[in-house]
C-alpha cells in the first residue's frame, strides 16, 4: 500500500484492529481477512472526523447537479438505528430549501452532503470497500468513488459505485485522459431477482499495478486492465487517490439515463415529493481499505 505518510497515524489502534462482522455474510472478504487493515472510518462516533474528512461547501458545481452542497447537520447526520448497520452509520441526505443557494448560475432548490479524505487518507493499491444502502428513487445520484490529487481527468478517477436510482443496478467507471466524460471503462451490474440497491451492499475495488477489479458483496463484476485503458489513453491509475462519497441529485448521468428534463434536469416529482418527505437517504455503514495483495 502506498500512502502519503504520515497522513493515516491519525487512526486510532480501535480503527486499526480487526473489525467485527457485520450483519451481512459480506461483511469481511476472505481476501480481505488475510491481509493488513490500514484505514477503517466505522461511523460509530456519531459525527464526522474532520482528521480524516474534509466537507465540500457552496461553491463546488460539476456536471449540471440539482443541488448545493453545505456543511451542515441537515445533510451530513448519523444514526445507530438504521436497521441492518453494524453500530452507527453515515446519512448523507438531501434537502429540498430553494432560496439557500448563494451561487448565482446554478439556482440550486435543493441541498446535500459530500465529504472526501483528500490531503487526509490517499491510496494506491489495495483493496477499499465500503458497506452501503441506497435510496429508491428515481434520478438520485449518490456515489462512493475515489480521485487523484491533480487537474481532472489528468490524474484519473474510480468510480467504485453509482447510482442513479434505477434499483435493479449500480454502475462503475474509469475516467482519465482519452476516457474522461462518457468513458468506455464503464460497466452496470445488475442484481439478482429478489435483491435490489436499496438493500446493504459491499461495494468494493481490488486495485493492483496493471488492473481495476470491481466487486458486490465479494462477486467479481467487472475488471478494468491496464491494457484495456490504453486503447483510449494513458494509465493514470498508479498515483495516490483520496475517498468521496457524496449524495447528488439530477444532472448529467441521470438524464442520460432517464432522459427527465422537468421539474429538474434528470429527476421526477415524484422523487422531489420524497426528498420533501424525508424518505431519501445513503446510509454507509463503514469504509476500509486493505493493505494490496502479496
Amino acid at each position: 500500500m502506498h500512502f502519503a505518510a504520515p497522513k493515516l497515524t491519525i487512526l486510532s489502534a480501535a480503527l486499526l484492529a480487526p473489525p467485527a462482522a457485520a450483519s451481512d455474510d459480506h461483511a469481511i472478504s476472505a481476501s480481505a481477512e488475510a491481509r493488513e487493515l490500514v484505514f477503517a472510518e466505522e461511523f460509530n462516533a456519531g459525527e464526522l472526523d474532520r482528521k480524516t474528512w474534509n466537507v465540500v461547501g457552496m461553491d463546488f458545481w460539476v456536471n449540471n447537479e440539482q443541488q448545493a452542497y453545505v456543511d451542515s447537520p441537515e445533510t451530513i447526520q448519523f444514526t445507530d438505528e438504521v436497521e441492518g448497520a453494524d453500530g452507527g452509520a453515515l446519512v448523507l441526505r438531501p434537502v429540498y430549501k430553494p432560496g439557500v443557494d448563494t451561487k448565482k448560475d446554478r439556482k440550486a432548490d435543493f441541498i446535500s452532503g459530500r465529504i472526501n479524505s483528500r490531503g487526509k487518507a490517499d491510496f494506491t493499491y489495495g483493496r477499499v470497500e465500503a458497506r452501503i444502502k441506497m435510496p429508491d428513487a428515481e434520478g438520485v445520484w449518490p456515489a462512493f468513488w475515489m480521485l487523484g490529487n491533480g487537474r481532472w481527468p489528468d490524474t484519473g478517477e474510480i468510480d467504485i459505485m453509482e447510482y442513479v436510482g434505477e434499483k435493479d443496478w449500480t454502475g462503475v467507471a474509469l475516467h482519465g485522459p482519452g476516457y474522461s466524460g462518457d468513458t468506455p471503462i464503464v460497466n452496470k451490474f445488475f442484481f439478482d431477482e429478489g435483491t435490489d440497491a436499496t438493500g446493504w451492499h459491499v461495494y468494493t475495488i481490488e486495485w493492483t499495478k496493471d488492473a481495476i477489479l470491481f466487486e458486490v458483496d465479494g462477486r467479481l463484476t467487472y475488471r478494468a486492465s491496464r491494457p484495456m485503458v490504453e486503447r483510449y489513453g494513458e494509465w493514470r491509475f498508479d498515483t495516490p487517490k483520496f475517498l468521496i462519497l457524496n449524495f447528488a441529485l439530477g444532472g448529467a448521468y441521470p438524464y442520460k439515463t432517464n432522459m427527465i428534463e422537468k421539474p429538474y434536469n434528470g429527476m421526477p416529482q415524484s422523487t422531489v415529493d420524497q426528498i420533501k418527505a424525508g424518505e431519501v437517504a445513503m446510509y454507509v455503514d463503514w469504509v476500509r481499505v486493505y493493505e494490496p495483495l502479496p
